[in-house]
């Protein structure tokens, strides 16, 4: 049995959004930010939550935010700066453009964890989600190794730990649609009213 008080919720907030144009953290459906779904989703779960950003905009939602230890390198950056600031073995890891997620999706990590896997990670439709998965905090230095070999490509770091797959049922799949674009974003207005 995994408690409360043993998982971190890391929230990813540092992309630099070029397709959407602004920060993705701030962007609104039905007047709420995305990372306030993001924080939503992962509250009930989680003994505490770190967001992962240089932008001090965030400290409004009055979580610690952690800064990238190394600019400009994507998610592979924030993990390891998420990981590495993290006080518990198990981390509940999720992007900030995931505004349709919920808890429960996030609750099947958790369920999953065992003595073996290093991640675990969503699989929707198909895909499997480095973005939402439960990563341990042994992983950090392979991240780090990782970012000072120059490789900055999420999927290449993490083929070499340990990794288990979460399928969701069909009725689940658009629980984990990341929105990258403003037509995106209509799309899901339009669709989840309310």
């Amino acid at each position: 049995m995994i408690y409360k008080k043993d998982i971190t919720g890391i929230i990813l907030a540092g992309g630099k959004s070029s397709r959407m144009g602004s920060d993705k953290g701030f962007i609104k459906l039905n007047d709420k930010s995305f990372v306030e779904y993001s924080i939503k989703a992962m509250k009930p779960l989680v003994n505490d939550i770190l967001i992962v950003s240089d932008n001090p905009d965030y400290d409004v939602f009055g979580y610690k935010r952690v800064e990238d230890d190394i600019k400009d390198a994507g998610p592979v950056a924030g993990i390891c700066s998420g990981l590495n600031a993290s006080g518990t073995e198990n981390n509940l890891i999720l992007s900030c453009d995931i505004p349709l997620i919920k808890t429960n999706i996030l609750e099947k990590l958790i369920n999953n964890i065992d003595e073996d896997s290093e991640i675990i990670q969503i699989e929707s439709n198909r895909k499997t989600m480095p973005l939402i998965a439960l990563y341990k905090k042994q992983c950090a230095p392979a991240f780090f190794k990782a970012l000072q070999n120059d490789e900055r490509r999420l999927r290449r770091v993490i083929n070499t730990m340990k990794i288990k797959n979460v399928a969701l049922e069909v009725e689940e799949h658009d629980t984990t649609m990341n929105i990258n674009t403003r037509e995106e974003l209509k799309t899901i207005e339009d669709a989840y009213k309310g």
